[in-house]
């Protein structure tokens, strides 16, 4: 019988994290050494994983006792005790795991990886990438999924459980209706390994992953493992994240994301995408703001289709580029409160806009805007309307009169569940340079 093909990368990588003597140091010693070292049983879940067993520890005992005779004697499986050489039992298997179990968890079980537990996984998920890859990128994809526990779920009426610490969530189904199912379990996060734009393809490798109870929301749980990164000395980069990631508060994952030195790179929740109203006369659409005379289909332009032809990708990048044109420029950096202020387009160079006479002067290679509009721009808050009232208002006394049943509406008011009449007082809505102030 031969050695696994893997056996000797995974013990590599259990040596290069350096878990198994952290772990050896948070365990009672007795008067007489144990047989199986920490070292050992690492090695042995890993084999049991890698050759697509059940995560169960009796499956770990058979895959180490299956090792060739000169692997067992080497990694302690076989061990000369004073009747002779004696061979590891599940007893003893069962023994050291019950150590690093206890050594590694909480004092009350909250549903969370403890500290200790969460660095001895991130080191080996670290140890795991080979070294030209270390540096090749420091873009990650996250995302999180469903991982069921291997107990039953608890009685309805309550009672003991095999896995008190996982709960119940929801996930997505395969099947046609649209409804969640509820699951026994965990949510299982992970960042994986991606190129950077207009970067060379790298392998798409597991960096960090962590595992909550379902009570608790997964991203914010995923936070201390991706800011502990540059502690570590692996950079963050880019993070690519689903529409599921971008309707979260900002203290849960935006705002320590950006403090650790990441950039976001969010799809938008279908709800947020397209026009979504204006703000002192500019447009707001897809979370930013852009010139009021943006034509309405580079607004409502939405993301490709997967497997989209390559035809299509480039008439997209083109749309995508177009619409930046009508963009209102960042011209300050963020505030204490994450505030920061922009410009018009025209004045920062990427539009010709007869508003603006400055631009006129540009390239034609400019898009002129064209048919700007001409309604006056309201005054601000901050300061009193130059025009003065034409006239005081006075109170007046409520003259409303109780309509008699089935009385027809007056001449002069809509009809019931009808369009109001159209105001006679232009909107108050700004010119493109409105929007530059």
């Amino acid at each position: 019988m031969s050695s696994p093909a893997w056996l000797p990368d995974l013990e590599e990588v259990i040596d290069a994290s350096g878990a198994a003597p952290r772990i050896e140091a948070m365990l009672p010693a007795g008067v007489r050494p144990r047989q199986l070292s920490v070292r050992t049983l690492l090695a042995g879940m890993c084999l049991t994983q890698a050759d697509g067993r059940p995560a169960h520890l009796t499956r770990v005992h058979q895959v180490l006792t299956s090792l060739p005779g000169d692997d067992q004697i080497r990694l302690g499986i076989i061990a000369d005790w004073k009747h002779g050489p004696h061979q590891l039992t599940y007893r003893q298997t069962e023994y050291t795991f019950a150590l690093a179990v206890g050594a590694l968890a909480k004092d009350g079980p909250d549903g969370l990886p403890p500290g200790p537990l969460q660095s001895i996984c991130d080191d080996l998920l670290e140890a795991s990438i080979p070294g030209e890859f270390k540096d090749a990128s420091t873009a990650l994809a996250v995302d999180w999924t469903d991982l069921e526990s291997f107990s039953r779920p608890p009685p309805a009426r309550g009672g003991p459980c095999a896995d008190p610490e996982a709960s119940w969530g929801h996930r997505k189904n395969n099947l046609l209706r649209s409804e969640d199912e509820l699951f026994y379990g965990y949510y299982l996060s992970a960042g994986i390994m991606t190129r950077e734009e207009n970067g060379p393809p790298v392998p798409e490798l597991a960096r960090r992953g962590t595992l909550s109870a379902c009570r608790h929301d997964p991203v914010p749980a995923f936070i201390p493992v991706l800011t502990a990164m540059p502690a570590a000395g692996v950079p963050l980069g880019d993070i690519l994240g689903d529409s599921g990631y971008s309707h979260r508060v900002p203290q849960h994952w935006a705002a320590p994301l950006r403090a650790a030195g990441a950039q976001l790179v969010q799809d938008l929740h279908p709800h947020d995408r397209g026009p979504k109203g204006t703000h002192h006369g500019a447009v707001i659409s897809n979370g930013n703001l852009y010139c009021p005379i943006t034509p309405r289909t580079l607004l409502e332009l939405g993301p490709l289709a997967p497997g989209a032809a390559s035809e299509q990708v480039a008439g997209h990048d083109r749309q995508t580029a177009e619409l930046a044109r009508y963009k209102l420029g960042r011209i300050t950096r963020d505030d204490a409160d994450g505030y920061h202020r922009v410009a018009c387009p025209a004045i920062t160079g990427k539009l010709r806009c007869p508003l603006r006479p400055a631009s006129m002067t540009l390239d034609r290679e400019r898009r002129r805007s064209s048919s700007p509009p001409s309604i006056r721009r309201p005054a601000a808050r901050s300061r009193p309307s130059p025009s003065r009232p034409t006239c005081s208002p006075k109170p007046r006394k409520n003259t409303t009169t109780r309509q008699r049943p089935g009385a027809a509406p007056t001449p002069a008011a809509p009809a019931p569940n009808a369009a109001s009449p159209p105001s006679r007082t232009p909107p108050a809505t700004t010119s493109a340079a409105a929007g530059a102030a």
